[in-house]
């Protein structure tokens, strides 16, 4: 276990354990998927139950964010990524004519 002191400050102990909970599950379905070609060595009862419980832990840790007034909306992005939005300056046209 990796000591993330600086990332878990402030975060309940329920938090912790659900962060742990979805990296340990999910470095056994990456040490146990096969190769291409190959069969999986969980049945499909398993394979459904990994899933529901990865759903079930972001569902729980959504809730938390949302009690702590978090932004549970945010998603990661490239810093090269487009923006979805850009800042547009607007200068005044030079004036050619007077109006009277």
């Amino acid at each position: 276990m990796t000591n993330d002191n600086e990332n878990e400050a402030g975060i309940s102990k329920e938090q912790r354990i659900l962060r742990v909970l979805r990296k340990v599950l999910g470095n056994i379905v990456k040490d146990a998927t096969p190769g291409p070609g190959r069969p999986s060595p969980f049945s499909d009862n398993t394979i459904a139950d990994i899933r529901d419980l990865f759903g079930l832990i972001a569902e729980r840790e959504k809730e938390l964010a949302e009690e702590a007034g978090l932004n549970t909306e945010a998603r990661p992005y490239y810093t090269d990524q487009p923006r979805k939005s850009s800042v547009v300056t607007l200068h005044p046209g030079k004036k050619d004519k007077k109006l009277n």
